[in-house]
């Protein structure tokens, strides 16, 4: 049942945040983040939340494990960021909750900062199990960091290590398709300004920072995740123009022509895409203007 309650006071906590600022606790989870493992800091506040979470569930016959992820799993976190959680029920319960549109609990009861909450979803064991044979980028970031707080799933780690993967099936198919679109937003943006179409000239800045920064990823094999994120990733992403950020930022910030062709011709120049002008042209034809026949999954899900 999703519970949403007001949140109770531990009289032991930090009054404010700002208190809470230099609270940390260095935790022994540790994750893959792609090329490289780190440690995670989490804030007192925030382990004391995943605490009485894990106690609030544990011995509950209905929820097999509890997954932590989100900006605290990730080591992003604020003083007053929530807790994210997936929490693994059983296939019966997960079945009657599905159908009661019922798979969020988000309860305030359980944290003892100014503001906070922790927001989760109810999945099942069968869903991690699809993430990691078949998910899609953003779907496979999301467990990027993300850690099982208590478990009783056997191999329940090993699970959580396959999904935030790279997928290398397909990544040439990508890298074409991430550079005609963002061909395509580039040729838009100037048809927008020139018509003085400013619907379309939002969306096609707003698409050409978006493929433009896919390319980068896919080039480098990191995982798109999401658009929250995706900033972050391109600045730590070491293969790219260099001045790549300060371009799509230009963009986003005014968008006008001279940016739109700088973020673009930047990193059209980056390397040897291998589409031509046509090809990018008829890619965008047949793969997005007709995708309807097709069936397939859009671009801004892959």
């Amino acid at each position: 049942m999703c519970v949403i309650s007001s949140c109770g006071i531990d009289p032991g906590a930090p009054s404010n945040l700002e208190k809470a600022r230099y609270e940390y606790r260095s935790h022994s989870y540790s994750f893959s983040r792609e090329r490289y493992t780190a440690a995670v800091q989490i804030r007192d506040h925030h382990q004391r939340a995943i605490d009485r979470l894990a106690d609030a569930y544990r011995d509950d016959p209905h929820f097999r494990g509890l997954i932590i992820g989100g900006s605290v799993a990730k080591g992003y976190a604020r003083d007053d960021s929530d807790v994210d959680f997936l929490i693994i029920a059983t296939d019966e319960a997960f079945e009657r909750h599905r159908a009661a549109r019922d798979l969020f609990i988000n309860r305030t009861d359980l944290c003892d900062y100014d503001g906070g909450f922790v927001d989760g979803k109810i999945i099942n064991l069968a869903f991690l199990e699809d993430v990691a044979e078949k998910g899609n980028e953003p779907s496979r970031a999301a467990f990027q960091g993300a850690f099982a707080a208590y478990s009783h799933v056997p191999d329940l780690d090993a699970l959580l290590q396959r999904i935030p993967v790279y997928p290398e099936a397909g990544h040439d198919e990508r890298i074409r398709a991430f550079y005609s679109m963002a061909f395509i937003q580039h040729w838009l943006f100037q048809e927008a300004e020139r018509h003085g179409n400013r619907y379309t000239l939002t969306r096609s800045a707003s698409q050409l920072a978006l493929f433009t920064g896919r390319l980068i990823l896919a080039h480098n094999r990191r995982l798109f995740p999401y658009h929250k994120w995706l900033p972050r990733a391109l600045e730590s992403a070491p293969e790219k123009p260099n001045d790549l950020m300060a371009c799509f930022n230009n963009l986003l910030s005014e968008p006008r022509g001279d940016h739109a062709t700088a973020l673009f011709e930047g990193v059209r120049a980056f390397q040897d895409w291998g589409v031509t002008d046509l090809e990018a042209y008829t890619w965008f034809m047949t793969d997005v203007e007709w995708s309807w026949m097709s069936g397939r999954t859009p671009i801004e899900d892959w």
